[in-house]
């Protein structure tokens, strides 16, 4: 038997592997057809843009609604994609501090209103009557020490060893100090008969207004407690959950660890906008005025015609379709705005990013 030597057993191997390979490689397989047709450009000179997609604001972008206050969610009262009226509620706080705090400030302001009551309705008769007793016990006082004071002088005056000097000295200070203590007595009863004083009113006018005024700021506060529509439109999406802790920067987001608005709030779907930004080397090539453009939904060959609205005058980074601001971007945009109808037969979102195209100047 003949031996056949390793290395030829190698060879052998390695060029049926060869073979193999140029049979297989010299293959032509068909290309699989594309999802979709991408995006292409109708116009002679078209610009390119990215856009996205927000419900039809006169000005601005989909409201991001955070409350004015800080606190625990307790009610959750709307899901997304409903319609809302002006001044719905849409969550609740817990406002259990802030609801005990206006029980408070309400009761100091009525204590103040009913302190500058009874400042209106002096003098009281029964603190009058006590007055006036007083004016009258002095004035029987005060004729009682005249009469013992006369009565001592005549004596004196009759028979001077009848009455010591030292006993008539003391009938006469009784009078004075019982004449002193009646004219005290009058002036009590006029300054009673007089009521309050009107600085003591006035004071009092002034303290029950802070007090109302605090007791309505208070109010105000705790209606913050509960978020509500700002207009009738479309929550688009919400952000917090029964338990959340929320502030007016937002509702941290443990996902992306990005602070984000509590609510997304937008008008109702029936007209909606698309924002297209245009790269600032395109910038110059854009018409001046009205300008034609259509969209592209990505994922379909569908197009819909655009309507212009307005161009923001101002460039800013290219950060709002990714939000990478901690990204160093060099690129600025310029956003134009233009409104559509959805289409009946298919969905639009809003945050969707199409492809826009707009007939442009020649360069």
């Amino acid at each position: 038997m003949i031996a056949i030597r390793p290395v030829y057993a190698l060879a052998a191997a390695g060029f049926a592997l060869a073979v193999g390979s140029a049979i297989i490689l010299s293959e032509h397989r068909t290309a699989q057809a594309p999802l979709f047709k991408p995006a292409t450009n109708p116009y002679p000179n078209g610009i390119y843009a990215n856009g996205m997609v927000e419900s039809a604001q006169s000005q601005g972008i989909d409201i991001a609604l955070d409350p004015e206050v800080t606190g625990k969610v307790t009610q959750v009262l709307v899901r997304e994609g409903e319609h809302v009226h002006a001044g719905q509620p849409l969550l609740a706080l817990d406002d259990s501090i802030q609801r005990g705090t206006t029980r408070q400030l309400d009761a100091a302001a009525a204590a103040a209103v009913s302190q500058l009551a009874e400042l209106h309705a002096q003098p009281r008769p029964e603190t009058l009557a006590v007055a006036i007793a007083q004016a009258e016990n002095a004035a029987a006082t005060l004729k009682n020490a005249a009469d013992t004071r006369a009565k001592q002088e005549h004596a004196f005056a009759l028979d001077p060893r009848s009455v010591s000097r030292d006993t008539l000295d003391t009938a006469r200070n009784t009078e004075a100090i019982a004449a002193t203590a009646y004219k005290v007595a009058r002036r009590n009863e006029e300054l009673i008969r007089a009521g309050a004083w009107r600085f003591d009113i006035e004071n009092q006018q002034h303290q029950a207004e802070a007090a109302a005024h605090a007791a309505e700021a208070a109010h105000a506060t705790l209606d913050k407690f509960v978020l509500r529509s700002p207009r009738d439109g479309v929550v688009l999406a919400i952000n917090a959950t029964v338990g959340s802790s929320i502030a007016p920067a937002g509702v941290y987001d443990t996902r992306t660890q990005a602070t984000l608005p509590v609510i997304t709030f937008g008008t109702p779907q029936a007209r909606m906008q698309v924002r297209a930004y245009v790269d600032e080397i395109l910038v110059p090539r854009l018409p001046s005025g009205a300008m034609q453009a259509v969209m592209s939904l990505r994922g379909s060959d569908r197009r819909i015609a655009l309507h212009y609205e307005r161009v923001e005058p101002y460039l800013s980074p290219k950060i709002a379709l990714s939000d990478q601001r901690l990204e160093r971007v060099d690129l600025r945009v310029l956003p134009v705005i233009f409104t559509f109808a959805p289409p009946a037969d298919m969905a639009v979102y809003s945050g969707q990013m199409v492809d826009i195209y707009i007939s442009g100047k020649k360069p």
